[in-house]
């Protein structure tokens, strides 16, 4: 088993992915950082299959640190991989405004870690891999890969139903995008929830097909992914959320 591809189909559950709507009132500052998502502790359960099925159990947490400033941290267990990903950011007109992006995994004895520190002033992300500090440009929006999923939940608050967004990974700026796809009823552990049916659209003809479900009774959580290529399939579904 591929040790990059546990650590990938861990980080899935963070997209995550984790979405959409047109807001042209004007409110106030205090009023906008009221209305953003709530914070909240959830639990997910993940099973990726290919030959075999590796089971894994995933906690994800939002919290306010003080009056504008939030904290998005990530965490995955196995007998074999963990995972551990957080997010410092600010919130400015529904729009997320990260400041840092903290990683560390560890798989069979494979350690890997990386921080990116968002300069806004400059325009500039720094990513600090192995020792070796570099910069890259970035333009006015740019997310990191797990503050990607909360932008997208806030997207589908605000009504829309296309969603492009350029995420600063790995030393480049990739574009992610996402389409509305339709209301479903599904059944969670959480009883039978109507979902907002996401998909993401810019990986299509990589053969690769990803679908998320976003509850708008839980203020637009996350509670289904489903994710196929090549054989292989992960399934993550959510277990317990409970506010914070």
């Amino acid at each position: 088993m591929r040790t990059r591809k546990i650590q990938m189909y861990l980080m899935v559950m963070l997209m995550s992915l984790p979405i959409l709507s047109l807001y042209s009132t004007k409110v106030s500052a205090t009023s906008q950082q009221d209305s953003f998502l709530k914070p909240y502790s959830a639990v997910y359960s993940t099973v990726w299959k290919k030959g075999i099925s590796l089971k894994v159990e995933g906690k994800q947490t939002l919290t306010k640190q003080s009056d504008n400033l939030w904290k998005f941290v990530f965490s995955a267990d196995s007998l074999i991989a963990s995972l551990d990903e957080s997010s410092t950011f600010h919130v400015k007109d529904h729009q997320i405004i990260p400041s840092k992006y903290e990683y560390r995994s560890s798989a069979l004895g494979n350690k890997r870690s990386a921080t990116l520190t968002f300069d806004w002033e400059n325009n500039l992300v720094r990513n600090d891999v192995k020792d070796k500090p570099w910069n890259l440009s970035i333009p006015v929006n740019t997310l990191d890969k797990l503050s990607i999923q909360l932008q997208v939940r806030e997207d589908l608050k605000q009504g829309k139903s296309t969603f492009d967004y350029q995420i600063a990974d790995g030393g480049y700026l990739k574009n992610w995008q996402f389409k509305r796809d339709k209301m479903e009823t599904i059944d969670t552990k959480l009883g039978r929830v109507s979902a907002i049916k996401v998909i993401r659209t810019d990986n299509l003809e990589d053969g690769k097909k990803t679908s998320f479900w976003f509850a708008p009774k839980f203020d637009y959580l996350l509670v289904k992914l489903e994710h196929k290529e090549d054989g292989e399939s992960y399934h993550l579904d959510i277990d317990s959320v409970e506010p914070r």
